[in-house]
């Protein structure tokens, strides 16, 4: 049997934290709103709010770090010491850090409190590592832009340092937290914990040429391609397209006219919008390779989000770890969440047309649609807190710790009593026919097909 990875689940709030604790999270995570990469959509921006986190995670056994990671300026600085005081009095499992100057005040100040590396300072090579386990630190928190191999050269390297890596959430199309774009559109600075996701909107290219003096001017395509001189023949013959050294323009959707140059070379453009990273599939083999933590990304994501993604990853630790083969119905499982198309990133350069159709075919198994949570259930009907419409007919999967159920609802009520065929949307309450093992329990709507039924709300 090999070691058991830590699975570190994202708490934006206490419930999202319990969430993730029912489960199977070992760990949360969660950040000072001044200090760490989530000033908003934060329920932990209180001290007592932090506090209550930690001493509710610590009475069931479990962990709560604290990201404190931004990079700061001089003028948080000055108040950074005395803010950090009673949160260190609470005593977090960890900090998550990143400033080398705000690791060297807090090591200075507090010697004996465990410091994890964050993803925003990049660590990438195993002599990263080995240096800042000679400053003190206790985890380094790997780049999202490595291969499983170049990740288990870092674990044969550094044998005594914890090494933690991402394996699902959002990604970024820069190094990670390195992006300037929200800060060059709405003057929030990404690395200020204030990222507006600029890289997730809408664009339109446009093509564009570089004029004799360095401006970047819009182009017909057609001119382009009539002007182009033949491609010479790259390795192996392949000619390179006249189209692929050019310079291009972006649209952002709501900045009508407002015309952006943008480079795209071979390694591809460097301001779209980033598929999310699902690396399920590969839990066996950083099980394999000894990593410490395996984490998920998503403190603004839903708690919906949460239950399915704790839910499904547990799973495939735990039959890694019992040496079990990869169940690929996870991958399916992992389809209903809202998503911008899922790649397991730069953990395996290169995938085989058989590694696809795997992937794809798993994925394709089932959607489903979050709509609804289980308040309670009384003489076999559970009042469910409605989040999305669904119907009598529809199939159901009904989330909960204990164990998944898939139902047919052939009847519904009210809250009255009076039977209905409907259940609207977000707000309402109605009752369907549900045994009491499943108070608590989280519902969604299985989809036919592909699963595109509209909005899909996290």
């Amino acid at each position: 049997m090999s070691h058991s990875p830590e699975l570190l689940l994202p708490a934006g709030s206490v419930e999202k934290m319990r969430a993730a604790f029912d489960f199977g999270a070992d760990a949360v995570y969660a950040g000072q709103p001044r200090y760490s990469l989530r000033a908003r959509n934060n329920a932990f921006y209180t001290l007592d709010a932090l506090k209550a986190g930690i001493d509710e995670a610590h009475r069931r056994g479990k962990k709560f770090y604290v990201a404190s990671n931004i990079y700061a300026h001089n003028a948080k600085l000055k108040t950074y010491l005395a803010d950090m005081e009673p949160v260190i009095g609470m005593k977090p499992d960890a900090l998550i850090m990143a400033d080398p100057g705000l690791i060297m005040l807090v090591r200075d100040r507090w010697p004996d409190v465990p410091i994890h590396l964050s993803v925003q300072a990049n660590a990438i090579n195993w002599a990263d590592v080995k240096f800042w386990e000679r400053m003190g630190l206790t985890r380094v928190i790997l780049s999202r832009e490595l291969s499983l191999d170049e990740i288990a050269e870092i674990r044969q390297k550094c044998p005594d340092m914890e090494l933690e890596v991402f394996v699902h959430g959002a990604l970024c199309v820069a190094y990670s937290g390195r992006c300037l774009l929200s800060g060059y559109f709405n003057h929030r600075d990404s690395n200020q914990g204030t990222c507006t996701n600029s890289c997730r909107w809408r664009y339109r290219i446009a093509n564009a040429e570089e004029d004799a003096t360095g401006d970047i001017l819009p182009v017909d395509m057609a001119k382009i391609m009539a002007s182009a001189d033949a491609a010479p023949a790259a390795l192996g013959g392949m000619p390179r397209h006249p189209a692929a050294d050019r310079v291009y323009l972006i649209e952002e959707g709501k900045r009508a006219g407002q015309l952006m140059p943008i480079m795209e070379d071979e390694h591809g453009t460097y301001i779209m919008n980033s598929k999310d990273l699902r690396a399920i599939e590969h839990i066996g083999r950083l099980v394999e390779i000894g990593v410490d933590s395996l984490k998920i990304e998503g403190r603004t994501k839903s708690i919906y989000y949460v239950v399915r993604t704790a839910q499904a990853y547990r799973q495939a630790i735990d039959d890694a770890v019992a040496g079990r083969p990869f169940d690929t119905r996870l991958l399916g499982a992992l389809q209903g969440l809202a998503n911008r198309g899922y790649t397991d990133g730069f953990y395996q350069r290169h995938h085989t047309q058989e590694y696809q159709n795997y992937i794809t075919g798993a994925s394709e198994l089932h959607n489903s649609h979050y709509v609804g949570d289980v308040v309670s259930v009384k003489d076999g009907w559970a009042t469910v807190l409605v989040k999305n419409r669904f119907a009598v007919g529809d199939t159901l999967e009904i989330f909960h710790p204990d164990g998944n159920a898939v139902v047919a609802l052939d009847k519904m009520r009210d809250e009255e009593g009076q039977a209905v065929s409907v259940a609207p949307g977000s707000g309402h309450r109605v009752r369907i026919p549900l045994d009491a093992r499943y108070d608590g329990a989280f519902i969604a709507r299985r989809l036919n097909g592909t699963g595109q039924d509209g909005e899909r709300a996290e």
